[in-house]
């Protein structure tokens, strides 16, 4: 028998932590065919088209697909989709969700309640423009977004983008719940789905990337300057970008060629998280943190060692973010592991008890400090000839 000096018994032990998707859309509509409040998963336009129209929208389609004179099927759920999908980038997968049209007009509430727990970024009333006669309409999707958003369970946080009606510039049509970080305006002046198209746009990017002049693929004019003013504000340098919550659509002339661009990527909040971005990267960044930190749970223990460990687990999410200049830096700070770091001869009675009621109740406090540096939106150049 060989004398064996080591003996290793190898126990593969893996751990993946979950990753969260940053580009799915739930758009909710009125549709020919399709089960009411029933979400269909679509990968491409096609399907959602055979999906959620009946024989007479399908042949109009075809008609005018063959000859533009022939009068279109009317904007359905299946336009707006097909509008988000042709985004470059694009969304991967969208749920569109049929809703009962009734007397009353479509019913909403059970169409966003069917959307809960859908595994979406973005949420879209299809063709529903922000005028008067649909603010209540575009109440509840603020309601859904910012409910499910908050209460909702992990990675449930999502954004609602809605249009003004073509053409409007008059950003007084937000207030109330409509003024929140957690909605993306835009206006425009098209005939299609500008905000299916516009969270079409958004899906196609990781969450900290900008969404200023990004291309958004519609049939539309641009705006004039004194119509971004308005929509904008007026600007100057020194206090930085104005904006009121509305983003417009522009083309701008330094671009060759002709395009549709992003004018701006503002949320609907321009006194708190102003910019879509900032909303997108925490609510990722959160998410990585606790899908990271979900297997420490109930292992790791409240000693010297086990809180280094937790540190160097939250450092594996953080420290990548950092090289791929998602982040600038970040701190981390557990303050029972600055306690049990101290000589313990030196310990206070308050500072004694504090280990005592951490480790007999078994909660930790951990406090993070990201340094996010969003991307530049403008510049001021002084051009000096002598």
């Amino acid at each position: 028998m060989t004398v064996r000096y080591i003996r290793v018994n190898p126990v593969a032990d893996l751990f993946a932590p979950a990753v969260r998707a940053y580009g799915n859309l739930a758009i909710v509509g009125a549709a020919s065919s399709g089960a009411a409040n029933v979400p269909i998963p679509f990968t491409n336009p096609a399907d959602a088209e055979d999906q959620l129209r009946d024989a007479t929208t399908k042949q109009a389609a075809a008609d005018h697909a063959k000859d533009p004179e022939h009068k279109p099927p009317v904007f359905d759920l299946a336009s707006s989709i097909r509008l988000a999908f042709n985004q470059s980038p694009g969304p991967s997968l969208i749920y569109g969700i049929p809703v009962d049209g009734g007397q009353g007009g479509p019913n909403w509430d059970d169409g966003l309640n069917a959307a809960n727990t859908l595994n979406v970024q973005f949420v879209v009333l299809a063709n529903t423009p922000l005028t008067t006669a649909n603010s209540a309409a575009l109440g509840k999707l603020a309601d859904h977004v910012k409910t499910v958003s908050n209460t909702g369970g992990d990675g449930m946080e999502r954004m609602g983008v809605a249009m003004l009606a073509k053409g409007a510039t008059d950003t007084a049509v937000l207030s109330g719940n409509l003024t929140d970080e957690r909605l993306v305006y835009i206006a425009h002046k098209s005939d299609e789905d500008a905000a299916a198209a516009v969270a079409g746009t958004i899906a196609g990017y990781e969450p900290h990337i900008s969404l200023l002049l990004k291309p958004v693929s519609i049939n539309s004019d641009a705006f004039t300057s004194a119509e971004i003013e308005t929509i904008n504000g007026s600007e100057n340098f020194a206090s930085g970008p104005a904006g009121k919550g509305v983003n417009w659509l522009v083309d701008p002339v330094l671009i060759p060629g002709r395009g549709i661009y992003m004018g701006e990527g503002y949320t609907g909040n321009p006194g708190g998280k102003k910019y879509i971005d900032i909303v997108r990267t925490v609510d990722n960044v959160s998410f990585l943190l606790k899908a990271q930190l979900i297997k420490t749970v109930g292992n790791l223990r409240i000693s010297r060692s086990g809180l280094r460990a937790l540190t160097a687990q939250m450092e594996a999410v953080l420290e990548p973010l950092v090289r791929t200049e998602v982040i600038e830096g970040y701190d981390i700070v557990i303050p029972i592991l600055t306690l049990l770091d101290k000589d313990p001869n030196t310990l206070t009675p308050a500072e004694l008890n504090q280990i005592n009621n951490a480790q007999s109740q078994r909660v930790v406090e951990v406090l993070v400090a990201v340094d996010y540096a969003g991307a530049i939106h403008r510049l001021a150049i002084t051009l000096k000839f002598e």
